[in-house]
Parts: structure tokens; sequence; C-alpha cells
């Protein structure tokens, strides 16, 4: 008789990169892989060839942050069978989800049934090719209605060629945090263009010298200045072609705008996790552009910026952007694999954690992506009595606002970022003279992952 109310298993799992080929070679089939193109997959309800369906217990792999999600699943339906593991979620370009995929590949077996990703990359190589790994979602899986509920926009990021293969867990829309108690006192008005951001640095830096007013030390940096400038320095324009124009006069403008606050000590080139950041500069930063989970995770979590003190305003924007955009910082997307034998379970696991509210509302750190779930999340944060003013207005008109030509392609935009500027940029060469370098770090990248380049 199969248990009524199995325990979680939690396992920890350590993940070794290794230089890995491709993940099947031309003219070979792997044992166990599932063809997209498969001629079963038109007589399927799911709109691909589905492995044989069996009980058992739904693998699902998550990060430590979202294990809550997994418990809470586990919690609302105790008759529900889970192994949980927990992961790096694809943190930072590690590809260590890739690795493991290409390693199952080869050996037919140990694919996961869920899988968590804190970037929305996934889609560009796990659904391709005979070795595809994540299921389409808009063929039959997952409901129309579902489906529908989502933001503006927000599957587009794991969209390709029209296929939907992620649900989003939430949002990352950069919005601009600051301290309206030290705002007050100083005088000063919230910017509303990056122009405004701009010169209110410089007069900070005269004016108030310590203060800050941004960071550019972390390497989702170009997810906040350089996407918001609409930057065409990372434009997917196929499943495997990419446009990059990173010395683009959008970029050049944004480049110098970091250049000239870090020039004058008003951004901080220190990470914002780091353990220097909150210990030395904390207690002055006066405002910092950045993803709608910053009032959690960096203002109440790591600088324990006092109750009543943070505020949120409108997204910036350059003064010729119409409509005015902003840029996007993380929100992790829910995959199904397609090799999963239990695809009842797993759909119906992906669906809650991304819709239900007794996660999304009342344990999800991010602006949920489901967007009946985002209105009664961010009237919850508005109620706790935590911030300034109003925030719901301002990160709600931003879940909108993300600009859509930065891509998401089979690589890290913040791991090129990382490697080609950051190291540069702290032994003192400015953003400016580095994008010629960032543009052939992006394009060697590209191609030798296979991309059409174009520049």
């Amino acid at each position: 008789m199969r248990r009524r109310s199995p325990a979680i298993l939690i396992t920890a799992v350590l993940f070794t990169v290794a230089a890995c080929g491709p993940p099947n070679p031309a003219g070979t089939e792997r044992p166990g892989t599932a063809t997209p193109a498969s001629d079963s997959a038109s007589s399927s309800k799911y709109g691909f060839a589905p492995a044989p369906q069996e009980d058992g217990k739904l693998v699902v792999w998550v990060d430590s942050t979202r294990l809550d999600a997994a418990k809470a699943y586990q919690a609302a339906h105790p008759g529900a069978q889970l192994d949980i593991v927990t992961y790096d979620g694809n943190a930072n370009g590690s590809n260590s989800l890739k690795t493991k995929v290409q390693l199952f590949n080869r050996a037919g077996e140990g694919w996961p049934d869920v899988v968590f990703t804190t970037d929305n990359n996934t889609a560009s190589w796990a659904s391709q090719g005979s070795g595809a790994f994540v299921a389409p979602l808009d063929k039959g899986l997952i409901d129309r209605n579902t489906l529908s509920g989502f933001a503006k926009g927000a599957l587009d990021v794991c969209t390709v060629d029209g296929t939907v293969y992620c649900l989003r867990n939430d949002l990352a829309q950069v919005v601009l945090w600051y301290n309206k108690k030290l705002l007050d006192e100083f005088g000063y008005e919230v910017p509303a263009t990056w122009e405004e951001y701009q010169a209110l640095g410089e007069r900070v830096a005269a004016e108030h010298p310590g203060y800050l007013v941004g960071t550019a030390g972390d390497a989702w940096a170009p997810e906040i200045y350089m996407w918001g400038a609409q930057c065409p320095a990372n434009q997917v324009t196929a499943a495997k072609a990419i446009t990059v124009k990173a010395t683009d006069p959008a970029c050049v403008r944004a480049a110098k705008l970091i250049d000239k606050l870090v020039a004058n000590k008003t951004m901080s080139l220190l990470p914002l996790f780091g353990p220097d950041f909150a210990k030395n500069q904390g207690d002055k930063v006066l405002m910092l552009p950045g993803p709608a989970w910053y009032g959690g995770a960096v203002f109440q979590g790591a600088l324990k910026t006092p109750k009543g003190t943070l505020a949120v305003g409108d997204a910036l924007h350059w003064a010729d952007q119409s409509p005015p955009v902003t840029g996007n910082v993380g929100g992790g997307a829910w995959w199904v694999s397609r090799h999963s034998a239990r695809l009842e379970a797993a759909r119906d696991f992906v669906t809650w954690v991304t819709t239900a509210d007794a996660y999304q509302v009342d344990k999800s750190p991010g602006y949920p992506a489901y967007s009946p779930a985002a209105a009664k999340w961010i009237a919850k944060q508005q109620d706790s009595g935590y911030y300034a003013g109003d925030i719901a207005a301002p990160i709600t008109a931003a879940a909108d606002q993300v600009w859509p030509g930065w891509g998401s392609p089979e690589f890290s935009q913040e791991a090129v970022w990382a490697k080609t500027v950051i190291p540069a940029q702290t032994a003192g060469k400015t953003v400016e003279s580095l994008l010629p370098e960032w543009q052939t770090a992006i394009e060697q990248q590209a191609q030798v992952l296979g991309y059409q380049v174009a520049g």
C-alpha cells in the first residue's frame, strides 16, 4: 500500500562542475532520451512524447531560498510523495544544472521531475535538440487560464519559437529604493530620470561626501544600468542567433553614468552581499536602483535598515525613452522535465508553487509573477508597516516596464560581466573603455555555444 503521509526527504547535493561535451553528438540517440520531434508527440495530450508514467516520488530540485516553496506544497498536500534536493539554483552562471543534465543524458537516467532555477536562461539550451530536457508547458500540460494569469511578458524569457517552457516564480523589476529620512533631511527630491539621478549623485558628492546613490560591484550591474538604458548588447533573435552592440550610444551613456558616479565615490564597487559593504557603507546608502527583492534581501536582511526609513520611487528612465523602460535582475523559474514519469504530479506542483497564496503571498520573498498573487503580496508588504510611504504603486508599475530587448541566451551575461568588466573596473578602468572588451567577450561566448552573432 502507498503511504498516505510520507516524510519529506531532503537530500543535500554537492555539484561538481566538470567540462563536458555537447549533450548529444550528431547522429546518436541516448537511452531514455525523449525526442521533441517524435512521431508519438502529435498524439500526446502534452504536446511531446512522454516517458512511461508510473507512481513514485516526485523529485524536485530547489535552491535553499525556494526550499520553503517545496515545504509549503508538502504541508498543503500531506499525501504527496516528494524527494526534495537542494542545489545552487544555477546561480551566477554556475551552469550546474546543464552539467548534470548532460551527465543524465549520457546515462539515460537520473533527471529530476521538477527544477527551480534562479536564472531564466534554461529554455535556451534545454528545449533544443534530441537531448532536450524541459517540457513545453503550453501544449496541454498547463491550462491556458493558468498561463494567462502571469504578468505581461513574464513568460517571454522562457519562450522559444513561440513555445512556453517555464512558469516564472517571481519578477525582479528594477525600481529606485531610497532612504526617505535622509533624503528629506538633505532636502533632495526623488529623481525620476537617470539624468536627474546622475545630477543628484554629483550634488551628494559635493554636499554629503561618503553617502551612496548606487552600487556597481555585483555581476548583475548590467541588468540594472545597461538593460534599463536599452543597451542592445544582448538581443536574442532566434534559438541560436544573437545581436551584440555593446558600443551602441545607449550603452555608452549608461557606462558614462556609472563611471561618473564611481569616480566621485557616490557609487560603490563593493559587492552588496560581501562582508565589507554592510559593515563599512551600509549606513551611508541614500538610494539604490535595484530589483523588487532588494527590499527584503538587501535592506531588511543585509543592511538591517530601520523600520519607517525605506521608500520606493518609480523606476528611473532616460528622458528620451518613450515609453519608459526598466531592467530586471533575476526572477526565478520552475521547469518540468520531459523525462518525468510523474507529469500529472509535476504539473500540480509547479502550478501550485507559482499561483497559490499559501506560498506566493505568505512566504515568497519576491514579487510574484502570477498577477493575482502579486496584488496580494504587494499589499501585504505595504501593510507590514516597515516601509515609508507607498511602495505598491511604483513596484507594480515597473512590472510592466521591463524592456523586452534584453535576451536570455544559453550563457550567463552576469558571468561574462563578472569576468570581463568587474576586475578591470576594480583596477581603475572605466566601463566606457571596457565596452569593446565586453562586446568581444559576449561574441566569443556566443560563438563557442554555436550562436550566429550579428553586430
